[in-house]
């Protein structure tokens, strides 16, 4: 079906709810709804929270009696499957809305077009499509791990104009102004985890949590420690949310009295003395973890891209020059020639504060 103005204008709406819930719906996705009647709209709802309501449940109580009859735009088709809550396209029937426009189908297996053949069995016309992308782009984590059974994966970098990370013997504070380590919590706030390296660990001692603490949710922490250096008096150890130490699982198995009060082990399989990052990840994935962000050095960032597992890079570049000495992005291999190289594709470039925020996606082998 086309779809009007009106219906871009109130679809609009259900997605600026749904933004509302950027840090604070994971595992789950963020969704927005509106009720429409007579051309306006009547009630509005968003998904605060996993185990809270859904946004078509919220809109549907909001509009009491008159939800019977109404158009309703939701960000995401409604679900069809008891979660933590029960199925939201019952709650739509039982409502007596007259249609359900949804931005796009549910990747979750468990619903997938199901929610739709529910509401069109009850005699409820349905449509998707409509502000498709936008849609999507909320809740790009939720679908890869929906789809590709692993998180979205965001490379975090602070970097000086000539692409440097810190000097040659490692000091790196600060390179970026005030305005981009605050913009820096928003992201680590929407994602579900913070992956970095025992080098970063072992040489900066960061905290990785998100500041200032209280009504953010903290993420996961993850370092990658195939031998278990990490130190029982790690700032990550001193603040609230859970850590994980990512390790070899032969490591594991013989060093486990070593675990520092406050980890949990995560025994992974690896060779060559490195993990395997692609099974580090599926298991971030059967943790419900969408989105991973990377605050990591060189060699993780690159092994990470090596291994096609980057799907953004998202760089902090100050107006400064630290050179050819310092430390790089990526550890990557020497090229043989130019048709080697890695193309990227800038999707969002702005400044903060006197530094320049780029948010680059990988576009040569992506998996």
């Amino acid at each position: 079906m086309g779809f009007s103005a009106e219906d871009h204008a109130f679809m609009a709406e259900a997605l600026r709810l749904a933004e509302q819930g950027l840090y604070t719906t994971d595992p789950n996705p963020r969704v927005g709804c509106v009720l429409v009647k007579g051309g306006r709209i009547i009630a509005r709802g968003f998904h605060r929270k996993a185990g809270a309501a859904h946004a078509e449940v919220n809109a549907v109580q909001a509009a009491g009696e008159q939800a019977r009859g109404a158009d309703v735009y939701v960000s995401l088709e409604p679900c069809a499957h008891f979660g933590r809550t029960p199925p939201c396209v019952d709650a739509l029937i039982g409502a007596g809305v007259a249609r359900v426009i949804a931005a796009m189908q549910d990747p979750n297996p468990q619903v997938a077009g199901r929610g739709f053949e529910k509401l069109r069995v009850a005699g409820i016309p349905t449509a998707a499509g409509l502000l498709e992308a936008q849609a999507r782009a909320l809740n790009l984590g939720f679908i890869s791990r929906m789809t590709r059974g692993r998180p979205l994966v965001r490379s975090k970098l602070a970097v000086s104009l000539d692409g440097r990370t810190a000097l040659a013997a490692g000091e790196s504070r600060w390179i970026t102004g005030e305005a981009a380590r605050q913009d820096v919590q928003h992201w680590r706030a929407r994602s579900s985890a913070i992956l970095t390296g025992i080098g970063t660990v072992l040489s900066d001692d960061p905290s990785l949590s998100v500041r200032p603490e209280g009504d953010w949710r903290q993420p996961l922490r993850v370092i990658a420690d195939s031998r278990l250096r990490t130190p029982g008096t790690a700032k990550l150890f001193k603040t609230s949310g859970q850590v994980h130490l990512a390790t070899l699982e032969s490591h594991e198995a013989r060093h486990r009295p070593a675990t520092p009060p406050g980890a949990t082990l995560m025994p992974l399989p690896g060779s060559d003395g490195r993990i395997d990052l692609a099974t580090l990840l599926r298991r971030l994935a059967e943790l419900e973890c969408n989105e991973v962000l990377v605050e990591a050095g060189a060699t993780l960032n690159g092994a990470l891209l090596r291994a096609n597992l980057v799907d953004e890079i998202l760089i902090y570049m100050a107006p400064q020059l630290l050179g050819d000495t310092a430390r790089g992005m990526f550890s990557l291999p020497p090229l043989g020639s130019m048709a080697q190289r890695l193309e990227l594709q800038l999707t969002d470039v702005r400044m903060v504060g006197c530094d320049l925020r780029i948010l680059a996606v990988p576009q040569m082998g992506r998996s």
